[in-house]
């Protein structure tokens, strides 16, 4: 009994919120809020503002830790508490009506509105610059930038009056030539209230533009937005909580500003004369009242923080992220928040938001790249077909590339309207490198680029006419599907109404119609995936730069936009360079196939040739095949160190060579064979692993590189294959394929 007792209050402590697994919303890419991709808790790096891990539960701060904090924690509050111990609540309103209180109140807003103002003018700006371009000096400006922060007050003033007094370096130019006197007069308060305020604003901006990648603007630029529409449109709105942080503090500053302004524009009442120069003054006849007026400049200085709470001091509330296309809530949590445009997302309004019909069967995943390769060539040799797209029918233009490529790539690229071409192979290759480089974005390969009969070589990207799809889609998180869409729309100066309605053409094309009115983060990431392949189509560009579109969707959902986007590419007047891992979309999708290695094209064919001869072993490998190099003897191969293998094409002997072997053509044997194969080896199951109806069998052998041959479960069965499995593997000299390299 007592037993059954204990298991049921197990069992109940298991049942409370929380208990048993981890309740932390995901974004949607299978990780939590405030943890970067590929590292475990604690592992990120530093997280954004507001972006605080919560405390372990039930972990117990050091008596040695705990005191010198509680210390520190009573040592900022004793000097509040005095504050609110000595003012007089009954003689509160009166003191803070007085008139020498209200007019210093009056112009501590004027000036700390003033030195808001100048400091947005001129902060933005110089924050911008210090987060998005390297320049020589850049260390000394940021330095310059906070020496006001820490330099003592007074002295700042006594800096001021040196540079801007009537003796000044400046001041006696601006009284002579504009009239302009700065000190004793408002306008003087204003400059010591913004010289001393505006490195918050700064700091605080620069911070959050330093958080903010660089992809959205380059994303942005691609489309057709010049740098002012960029930074109005995409940079501003995405840093805003930043902003409003540095703003805030920055009004707070200049607000409680005393010494600087004290010794560059004096105290006169009604002219200069603020609430904290009024503090000081009533320190000496009216303690009292003095009380009540630091009272009310810490009521104003708190509130701005708990303003702040998560954006500057920590804390609690959510901040935007990085990332566009998580998953933050399901259709039944959406809130009612109106979009951008006034609208309600459909799931608020009634509308309909199921799916949408399925997928068509995708005539190119074939289970065989090569046959893959050879239907989609066979169509390419019909010509293109007939699109019924937005957009299409004003699409007469026909433009060719021609891209000399110099830097870490070292390649040059012609293609005729109409070509896709997909860019394969391993990472650090070079693939995202070349597109950046045709975008103009790196400086670590250079383009001369030709489109048609228009060298945009030394054209900035958004005059280029190049759109440009980025792996994770960089969809813009303050716009909707339906504005992310529109954007480049827009910024090539399409009416708004007309823009809209195209928009929403090709996001119904694309299968994400009823999402339009739907921020990123309520998308999950294949429907961020198709809103941002939809937003680069809606651009007609003339060369089109996918980088992964379809790595983020669902094996159906990957059919049907690859079935669409292949109908969309018959009609494109222009060129697409598509960087993808996916062996079916190589050979589907495209015409031609790049394969690069450090930074050089390795092949560049038809799918059906990579496919069949792939000169490259990274690319070997993606197609399923293995794939061995060594030096070309007068029957075969030779492999590193003692391995040997047998070819019944030689190549010229000496030459470097690639031996392409099928795992379809290698035979697994319990027994040493004594057929007619010439090439056999011992070797060890070190793996068995289902594809599809068939098993792939990894054999490691200590006389040649690793070998995966397939079966089906039936031969495995009779066999008695599992791991450590000690077999003998065959192939016959037919089935090697020997490639140059």
């Amino acid at each position: 009994m007592k037993r059954d007792a204990m298991k049921r209050d197990a069992v109940k402590r298991d049942r409370k919120p929380g208990a048993g697994r981890d309740r932390t919303p995901a974004d949607g890419r299978g990780r939590t809020p405030g943890t970067e991709p590929g590292r475990g808790p604690g592992a990120g790096r530093a997280l954004l503002p507001g972006r605080v891990r919560k405390p372990v539960p039930g972990r117990r701060a050091p008596l040695a830790l705990a005191v010198p904090a509680v210390l520190a924690v009573a040592f900022l509050l004793v000097p509040m508490a005095g504050i609110l111990a000595r003012t007089s609540w009954g003689e509160l309103g009166t003191h803070l009506t007085s008139d020498g209180v209200v007019e210093a109140l009056r112009i501590s807003l004027v000036v700390s509105c003033w030195a808001l103002g100048l400091s947005l003018l001129l902060g933005v700006p110089l924050a911008w610059l210090l987060a998005r371009v390297d320049f020589p000096g850049k260390a000394l400006v940021r330095s310059l930038v906070l020496l006001p922060m820490v330099l003592p007050p007074t002295v700042g003033g006594v800096a001021l009056l040196l540079g801007f007094g009537r003796r000044g370096l400046l001041g006696g130019w601006l009284e002579s030539w504009f009239g302009v006197q700065l000190p004793f007069h408002t306008a003087g308060a204003v400059v010591a209230a913004t010289f001393v305020s505006m490195p918050f604003l700064v700091i605080s901006l620069e911070g959050a533009l330093a958080g903010l990648h660089a992809r959205y603007e380059e994303t942005a630029a691609s489309l057709g937005a010049g740098p002012l529409r960029v930074f109005a449109t995409v940079t501003l709105p995405m840093v805003a909580p930043g902003l409003a942080a540095g703003a805030a503090l920055t009004w707070a500053r200049a607000l409680g500003e005393f010494g600087a302004t004290i010794t560059f524009a004096g105290n006169l009442p009604g002219v200069t004369q603020t609430l904290p120069l009024q503090v000081y003054l009533l320190l000496q006849d009216s303690p009292e009242a003095a009380t009540s007026v630091s009272l009310l400049l810490l009521v104003v200085a708190m509130a701005v923080l708990v303003a702040l709470r998560g954006r500057w001091a920590g804390g609690g509330g959510p901040v935007r992220g990085r990332t566009s296309g998580a998953v933050t809530r399901t259709d039944a949590e959406g809130g009612g928040v109106p979009d951008a445009d006034g609208t309600w997302p459909d799931h608020v309004t009634g509308a309909s938001a199921a799916p949408g019909p399925p997928a068509p069967a995708d005539p190119c995943a074939a289970a065989d790249p090569c046959a893959a390769a050879t239907a989609h060539t066979g169509a390419a040799d019909a010509g293109p077909t007939a699109t019924d797209g937005p957009g299409d029918g004003a699409r007469t233009g026909r433009w060719p590339l021609h891209a000399d490529v110099t830097g870490f790539n070292r390649l040059t690229l012609e293609a005729a309207p109409g070509t896709t071409i997909a860019v394969v192979g391993p990472n650090g290759a070079g693939k995202t490198t070349l597109l950046r480089a045709l975008l103009g974005l790196t400086p670590r390969a250079h383009a001369t680029l030709t489109l048609g009969e228009r060298d945009v070589t030394t054209l900035p990207p958004h005059r280029r006419d190049v759109a440009w799809v980025p792996q994770d889609g960089a969809l813009f998180p303050h716009l909707t599907a339906l504005g992310n869409t529109a954007y480049g729309l827009r910024a090539h100066g399409t009416a708004r109404a007309e823009a809209r309605r195209e928009a929403q053409r090709w996001l119904d094309r694309l299968g994400v119609g009823h999402l339009a009115h739907r921020r990123p983060a309520q998308l999950s990431g294949g429907q961020a995936g198709r809103v941002a392949l939809a937003r680069a189509l809606a651009a007609r560009p003339r060369l089109l730069l996918l980088d992964e579109p379809l790595a983020a969707l669902d094996q159906s959902t990957r059919a049907h936009v690859r079935h669409t986007l292949r109908r969309h590419l018959a009609g494109f007047g222009g060129v697409c360079l598509m960087v993808t891992h996916d062996p079916v979309e190589a050979v589907s999708l495209a015409d031609r196939v790049l394969v690069l290695e450090d930074g050089r094209a390795l092949q560049d064919a038809a799918p059906a040739e990579v496919a069949r001869h792939p000169r490259s072993p990274w690319v070997a490998r993606m197609l399923g095949r293995n794939a061995w190099s060594g030096r070309a003897t007068a029957d075969g191969l030779r492999l590193g160190g003692t391995g040997r293998l047998v070819a019944a094409d030689p190549l010229p002997e000496g030459t470097a060579a690639l031996a392409i072997i099928g795992p379809e053509a290698v035979s697994v044997h319990r027994e040493r064979p004594s057929g007619s194969p010439r090439n056999v080896w011992p070797g060890r199951v070190r793996e068995i692993t289902a594809l599809g109806s068939r098993l792939r069998v990894l054999v490691a052998s200590p006389q040649v590189p690793d070998l995966v041959g397939e079966i089906t479960p039936q031969a495995a069965a009779e066999l008695g294959l599992a791991e450590d499995t000690e077999v003998w593997v065959s192939v016959k000299a037919t089935e090697v394929t020997l490639v140059p390299v």
